[in-house]
């Protein structure tokens, strides 16, 4: 399988292909994945939209931890 290269918090992290947004958070690093999982941090795209941890992965995918009222909302809401 393919190695895919996206950005967690602008940080570069390669995983594999059909990996997903959590499996990128957890590999940039762990505590926060414990916290997307626990629902207290969300993650956003580039854009600013909410994205759910189980959305697969595309390369030079650019993601944020946020707070989860923050992924709810959109972070410019």
């Amino acid at each position: 399988m393919s190695e895919l290269t996206v950005f967690v918090n602008g940080k570069t992290v390669r995983v594999p292909g059909g990996s997903t947004v959590l499996d990128a958070v957890a590999a940039a690093d762990a505590a926060l994945a414990d916290e997307v999982r626990a629902g207290t941090r969300g993650v956003v795209d580039s854009r600013g939209i909410g994205v759910a941890p189980d959305t697969p992965l595309s390369g030079g995918y650019v993601m944020r931890i946020v707070s989860a009222r923050a992924a709810r909302e959109g972070i410019d809401a």
